[in-house]
């Protein structure tokens, strides 16, 4: 008997609300400029990406040497827009971060310089090496996209993103990020070790090069005009009651889920909505489906929840207990 099972995508068949064409011509674009130096990591692009269409910042977590930091400054090369690094170490203060008033010596008049996170694109490299003080700099940056200094606020131009990178085995000399700073990041991503086909074209890629940088690699495609007009696509992304009732049920059990200290907030819940209509958006839908909510839940979850210690001490991983959860709950049809 003939298979004529179909997967998601390719039994839908429908005319678009909205014209995502070009949104989906510059993603690839974007993509064809980052593997011009990075070789795999796929589902690290799609997730920087989604994150990018949904503005939401990204935690890249991975040993050292896996293009973390690499790929984060090529993204940001990609789109015309401000760039600023920041180095995160223990004696990092605040205002080495969001900057500081500064005598005017011709006016006499206290004068407020701008730190590097004013920028549009900031790369934050080892994040959990600054102290808690200099971590809470960022609380209210990342949330309301400005910031409060003496009594002054300062506003935050859009496009604003936040891609920290950290390394989950060096412990000495680290910080743990607050649970409350966690939750400001739309995703945790988890970058692993390439394999044989990989590292071999890796080698190469950089065998090729001849000594020149990755970044001279590396052209401009997105204006930030076009980027602020796909940005808004994602919000006319059609949502379904049953959709957002799937979401609030697997947020829900992860709150009193029998593994976990600590469940999904309210903000996991919207986190995993602007994620999926992302996910939606780069696959020329104009409406969510359950596979869109699936696939954002783990880079969504695993950072928010908490294991309690005695799972934790028998090997029990956060991705394990989300995978769990996701598929004890019915999926809407």
């Amino acid at each position: 008997m003939e298979n004529t099972e179909q997967t998601p995508e390719e039994g839908l068949h429908f005319n678009s609300r909205i014209d995502l064409s070009k949104l989906r011509v510059a993603v690839e674009q974007i993509k064809e400029q980052l593997h011009q130096v990075i070789v795999g990591q796929e589902e690290f692009m799609e997730l920087l990406l989604v994150a990018l269409l949904a503005d939401g910042h990204v935690l890249i977590e991975g040993v050292p040497g896996v293009a973390k930091t690499v790929t984060a400054k090529l993204l940001a090369k990609t789109i015309a827009t401000d760039f600023n690094r920041i180095q995160f170490t223990p004696d990092l203060m605040p205002s080495d971060v969001l900057g500081t008033s500064v005598l005017n010596m011709k006016t006499s008049d206290f004068e407020f310089k701008k730190g590097p996170i004013f920028s549009n694109l900031v790369l934050i490299d080892e994040i959990n090496r600054a102290p808690a003080k200099t971590q809470a700099a960022l609380f209210e940056v990342m949330e309301e996209r400005q910031i409060t200094i003496d009594g002054a606020k300062y506003i935050m131009p859009p496009p604003f993103m936040v891609l920290a990178t950290q390394n989950p085995i060096e412990q000495e000399g680290t910080y743990a990020l607050p649970e409350a700073q966690l939750d400001r990041f739309l995703f945790k991503i988890n970058v692993g070790y390439p394999n044989l086909e990989e590292e071999v074209l890796i080698i190469q890629s950089h065998n090729n090069r001849k000594g020149a940088s990755p970044q001279s690699q590396v052209t401009s495609v997105l204006s930030e005009k076009d980027l602020a007009e796909y940005r808004s696509k994602i919000y006319e992304i059609l949502v379904e009651e049953k959709i957002i009732k799937y979401i609030a049920e697997i947020i829900i059990k992860t709150r009193n889920h029998p593994h976990l200290y600590l469940g999904g907030s309210p903000r996991a819940s919207i986190a995993v909505l602007m994620a999926s209509k992302g996910f939606a958006a780069i696959n020329g839908r104009d409406f969510v489906i359950p596979e869109d909510v699936k696939k954002a839940m783990t880079p969504v979850l695993r950072h928010r929840i908490i294991l309690t210690p005695e799972r934790e001490m028998e090997g029990m991983t956060t991705d394990k207990v989300i995978e769990m959860i996701v598929q004890s709950v019915e999926v809407p049809r």
